[in-house]
């Protein structure tokens, strides 16, 4: 008991964990396995496999660890508080990265492509108007339509930022049916969206090849769905977690960095909708 009220008390320092080797050995599997795919080496997609397995395998173990730990009340005060912070410097730090591909693209649209338009003599025929048009250019194309999916797929993470909210409010008010029905509803709106925009690359006029204008999409919308991805697996973890009767009222970080996360999600798709489809 002295033990425990010491750890309660006290900056909890975990004792030695394989954890991180374990990922260490996911990561050089993945790496050298996608270097094989790159050389044409039949053994590459297995080598990046058994890499992506033992990476789940650690993701799994270690975030169990962490649960375990923060059941046992040992997760409280200071390091709770550097928790928060540093979920709040993770999502900066994804801020920064779309932050990246919004300014190749600002850049691309309102300086590269008119200074390329005007310079015929380099690209004889270089319309150097948006989307791209011109030599390299071979398949035309025009820009997705912003009232379509992307319109529906908006008003799709509106909701889901609405229902994470509300089962956020179950859980202060000790709501616990309220709490499971948000989280089921907001990853049920999240696979809708991911649906939909499957459908939409299939149904798309134009590739990841189709210019700037091709690249620059797919790599805002791609990884804005990869990030849709991640966040509906938290989800699905919280909301097990939930039916397990973990977080109360005063002790639910977990539940509050999914939340932030998604939220995270959800402006940026704002951002995207606004940017790349209706501007």
């Amino acid at each position: 008991m002295s033990e425990h009220a010491h750890a309660t008390t006290s900056y909890y320092v975990p004792p030695p964990s394989r954890w991180p080797i374990v990922g260490s050995c996911a990561l050089l599997a993945i790496a050298s396995g996608f270097v094989l795919l790159l050389a044409k080496v039949a053994a590459g997609p297995w080598v990046m496999a058994l890499g992506a397995a033992i990476l789940v395998y650690m993701l799994v173990g270690w975030f169990g660890s962490v649960i375990r730990e923060n059941q046992a009340g040992l997760l409280e005060g200071q390091v709770d508080t550097s928790f928060r912070w540093g979920m709040v410097w993770f999502i900066f730090s994804e801020v920064m990265f779309f932050a990246g591909f919004f300014g190749a693209l600002f850049y691309a649209r309102n300086f590269a492509v008119p200074a390329l338009g005007e310079a015929e003599m380099l690209w004889p025929g270089y319309a150097g108007t948006w989307p791209t048009t011109g030599p390299g250019i071979t398949d035309p194309f025009t820009p997705m339509a912003a009232w379509g999916i992307p319109a529906v797929n908006t008003l799709i993470l509106l909701s889901s930022g609405a229902t994470v909210t509300w089962a956020h409010w179950g859980l202060q008010k000790g709501e616990r049916g309220q709490i499971k029905l948000g989280l089921v509803l907001t990853i049920g709106l999240g696979l809708l969206f991911l649906g939909l925009q499957i459908h939409e690359y299939a149904e798309a006029p134009f590739t990841l090849k189709s210019g700037i204008y091709g690249a620059t999409f797919y790599m805002l919308t791609g990884f804005h769905g990869l990030h849709v991805t991640l966040g509906v697996i938290m989800l699905t973890v919280i909301t097990g977690r939930v039916f397990a009767g973990h977080f109360s009222a005063a002790r639910h970080f977990g539940f509050a960095a999914v939340s932030w996360y998604w939220h995270f999600v959800d402006v940026v798709w704002l951002m995207l909708f606004v940017v790349v489809y209706w501007l």
